[in-house]
């Protein structure tokens, strides 16, 4: 069975993320979605510690992530990703509603690998939506530690 890649979503508001999971759902990706709300959460899932200690190794094949998050801020989890020489590598996309010039750059600064700014009209944030989610889990390749390995089979005598 093909391993269904991971999406992780940091956002705060619960519209949003509404909006984002509709969006995907609607035009069928059935990638697993984690969706948490704020920066602390999102850096404890991907560094696996605190309430996510015990989930299931490998990173997400991409990172959808707000700028604007309670506890840490967006551009801090983003500096802090690509600051680590094992989390660099994972795709992050900014979904924020801020089109002002120096998120932007701060963000291209700090190695985002997309910048998309939230539409207000639904039909139009949901295709922005399916065209970042149908880039990003289905015709991107992820990075190594993406998608969890493979059980090993010990052998009997072993």
């Amino acid at each position: 069975m093909k391993e269904l890649k991971r999406i992780l979503l940091i956002e705060d508001s619960a519209n949003d993320a509404e909006l984002i999971l509709a969006a995907l759902s609607e035009n069928h990706l059935a990638n697993e979605v984690v969706v948490v709300r704020d920066g602390e959460e999102a850096l404890d899932y991907l560094y696996r510690r605190g309430l996510f200690r015990l989930r299931m190794e490998g990173h997400p094949v991409v990172v959808l992530l707000d700028l604007k998050l309670p506890k840490i801020d967006g551009l801090e989890v983003l500096a802090q990703l690509k600051a680590d020489p094992i989390m660099r590598v994972i795709p992050v996309v900014v979904l924020t509603s801020s089109s002002e010039e120096p998120d932007l750059v701060r963000c291209y600064e700090l190695g985002v690998n997309a910048y998309v700014v939230k539409p207000l009209d639904y039909h139009e944030f949901a295709d922005a939506i399916k065209g970042v989610g149908l880039f990003w889990a289905v015709i991107n390749h992820p990075p190594v530690g993406a998608l969890p390995s493979a059980p090993h089979r010990q052998q009997e005598g072993n």
